[in-house]
């Protein structure tokens, strides 16, 4: 099959360079020259694990380019994807369609024959009807539409996509399924499920899943604050919970609040969805303020670790991105945190793999450090933001030795209170314990 990919960000680029491992013919589209200019001398703009090397292997194969010219891309394709932005809208919390009906009319102006439109974008119920609307308006080929919304995690994307739980496909004609049952078939090999469904609920699909897993990440932080208050231990209870089949232990990890670039606009985006239908979304909205109380909640940990005096004292960050194992920052907690603790008067120092790149325009202020001793050097308290491995087997007393008092703001749970006394932090908090 040949397949054009529009839009080389995180979605985009990952389909497509997976897409092109089936044994599919894949263009990838993007208006940057930058970027194309990039990705054409092998260069990966993003981070994720495994992506240059797959990348390299079907470029060199043959099955994988990149060009500035949508119409070339377009033009003989069996299937086009639509993989652009759409972040949140200012003002009304609605995802931001520009980008996606932009393609569409480009999209129609470029078919020569028929093909399957496919928004692989995040987008309000009822945008496939849009697409359509507007591919038509520009076109007098024949073409249908479908919603295949993605569920990848970044850092794991690639195995997301090689081995899903599911493919979400929205159609509404047996021969758009057929072209997308067939880009699919090498999954069947491996048994991933693929679910055909109408448009519409393809595009609640992706909002519902995305809302429940955003719900469980905050419910856990809720009951985190309170097991601080009676005594109870979150580990423990999270895996007490967690055994029970009708809950499951993924996205039980109490931690400083979700981010990300899904959870935070596709919970706001749903919310709007349920206001313009008069369907409020109560569950959702609670969602989104409690989530932005959790982050809020973890500075008032950090200042009083300090006794209250921020002002002046040297605050090591340990990991900035929403994740670990990517360089995305969107709507990352520290881009709540940091900024109030510089705020505040704190002299910040960060340390984190790969969080530079997009970081130092967003966190302005801060001192960057090559690795977490760095950064703790003659700190007042150290405070793990993002649980990269590199974290997770510090030498606590090395770090102890380094630090002009040492105290530790682990809001991740990556240590014990045991280890840290025992490696000589005079105060430990983390979460829910």
């Amino acid at each position: 099959m040949k397949i054009a990919m529009i839009g080389t960000g995180y979605v985009g680029l990952v389909s497509g360079v997976c897409f092109s491992d089936f044994g599919h013919d894949v263009v990838c589209v993007d208006k940057n020259p930058d970027k194309i200019g990039r990705l054409i001398t092998g260069e990966v703009p993003i981070f994720e694990p495994g992506l240059e090397a797959l990348m390299a292997k079907n470029v060199a194969a043959g099955r994988l380019s990149f060009t500035l010219d949508l119409a070339e891309a377009v033009a003989g394709a069996d299937a086009v994807f639509i993989a652009v932005g759409t972040p949140t809208r200012r003002g009304d919390g609605h995802a931001d369609l520009t980008y996606v009906m932009a393609a569409a009319a480009e999209i129609g102006a470029a078919l020569t024959g028929y093909a399957v439109i496919v928004t692989k974008s995040t987008v309000p119920v009822g945008t496939n009807r849009r697409v359509a609307e507007a591919v038509a308006a520009a076109t007098g080929q024949a073409f249908d539409v479908a919603s295949n919304p993605e569920f990848l995690r970044e850092g794991a994307a690639i195995d997301d996509f090689m081995r899903p739980d599911r493919v979400v496909v929205g159609l509404d004609s047996p021969r758009a399924r057929k072209v997308m049952a067939d880009i699919y078939r090498p999954l069947s090999l491996r048994e991933a499920p693929v679910v055909f469904t109408g448009i519409e609920s393809a595009e609640m699909i992706k909002y519902a899943a995305n809302a429940f897993l955003a719900t469980k990440i905050t419910f856990i932080n809720e009951i985190a604050a309170l097991c601080e208050k009676v005594g109870a231990d979150i580990k423990d209870v999270a895996k007490g919970m967690g055994l029970d089949g009708r809950i499951g232990n993924k996205f039980l990890h109490a931690g400083p609040g979700y981010g990300g670039s899904c959870f935070p606009k596709d919970t706001k985006a749903l919310a709007r969805i349920g206001q313009e239908h008069a369907v409020p979304m109560q569950i959702t909205e609670t969602v989104i303020k409690v989530n932005e109380e959790v982050k809020r909640r973890m500075i008032d940990k950090i200042t009083d670790l300090l006794d209250g005096q921020v002002n002046g004292k040297t605050v090591a960050i340990l990991g900035v991105t929403f994740k670990p194992n990517t360089d995305d920052m969107r709507d990352a907690p520290s881009l709540t945190i940091v900024p109030a603790l510089v705020g505040s008067g704190a002299r910040v120092r960060v340390a984190d793999p790969q969080g530079k790149r997009e970081g130092e325009a967003l966190l302005p202020g801060v001192k960057w450090t090559d690795n977490a001793y760095q950064a703790t050097q003659g700190a007042d308290v150290v405070v793990i933001l993002t649980e990269w491995n590199e974290f997770r087997g510090l030498d606590l007393e090395r770090m102890v030795r380094k630090m002009a008092t040492p105290r530790m703001a682990d809001l991740r749970n990556v240590y014990s209170q045991a280890e840290a006394t025992e490696a000589g932090f005079e105060r430990y908090v983390s979460i829910g314990r």
